[in-house]
């Protein structure tokens, strides 16, 4: 039996990874999840395992804003309330893509579905029983930067570049919800370290089976990583904004969770969001 009511739990690219075992557990607690992801044929899959009707899988390109901004409208009508929120989206592009909106596609889905999905179902949050966001990306790690000369990625593209700039975008997010939102939601930013989740899902063979190899060797199994997840959405941290780095909380001094920054990539993304990025 459960400890409690059951709670409203949304998740983004849900059907694979940490995102799926974070989803089959929440459901095993009684649980009323809803799962976004790209792909039917992994939805349908999802829910044929799952066989829980209280399961609902929404089809959706995340990188694409209007697609986003339907999945955020289509919760609203089916949800008085979302009691957590827990974001996984994420795909690594070995060469620069750009998507229906004309933004690099790693920003776009790593990151801007990210704060679109935060601010966007905060009233449902704020109407949720002790809610809680949690945004699994790579904070504690400082490598990469936001290139405000050129945020999306025009010259020099490379995939690691877009992922760690894409990552420390995350770090930012968080410290500007918690600052800015006056949201009732906490706010948690989450690095579990290397797990073995979405290895086999890089586009490049060779790359793929290396990564396949060292996941054998080194990964922290997925169960572990999404533990805290899944305890996290029973009993949220106190504070607005925690950091947690594969365990170990980060300090707030840490210079990629600038507000300074944080409020300087807000504004550059509303300006994105209006359609004026010049």
């Amino acid at each position: 039996m459960p400890s409690q009511p059951p709670r409203t739990v949304v998740i983004s690219g849900g059907t694979d990874g940490m995102g799926r075992a974070t989803a089959l557990e929440r459901l095993s607690r009684g649980d009323h999840v809803t799962v976004i992801g790209s792909s039917d044929a992994k939805g349908r899959a999802l829910l044929d395992h799952a066989a829980n009707p209280n399961l609902r899988f929404l089809r959706a390109d995340l990188s694409s804003i209007a697609e986003t901004e339907r999945v955020i409208a289509r919760i609203g009508e089916e949800h008085e309330s979302v009691d957590a929120l827990a974001l996984f989206a994420n795909r690594v592009n070995p060469k620069r893509r750009e998507t229906e909106d004309g933004l690099e596609a790693t920003f776009a889905l790593y990151y801007l579905s990210r704060y679109l999905l935060s601010h966007g179902l905060r009233p449902l949050l704020d109407a949720g029983t002790d809610p809680v966001i949690v945004n699994v990306a790579g904070v504690g790690n400082t490598a990469g930067r936001i290139h405000w000369e050129d945020p999306q990625l025009t010259r020099g593209y490379g995939q690691v570049r877009a992922q760690l700039q894409a990552g420390r975008a995350n770090d930012l997010l968080g410290v500007w919800f918690a600052e800015q939102a006056a949201s009732k939601a906490r706010y948690v930013l989450y690095h579990p370290g290397f797990t073995r989740s979405g290895v086999d899902g890089h586009p490049n063979p060779v790359v793929r089976r290396a990564l396949g190899l060292l996941a054998k060797a080194f990964a922290r199994p997925v169960a572990d990583s999404v533990r805290p997840i899944v305890e996290w959405i029973d009993r949220p941290p106190a504070e607005p904004l925690s950091a947690i780095d594969r365990g170990t909380p980060v300090g707030s001094s840490l210079k990629t969770l600038d507000p300074g920054a944080a409020a300087r990539l807000a504004a550059y993304t509303e300006k994105v969001l209006s359609g004026r990025t010049t």
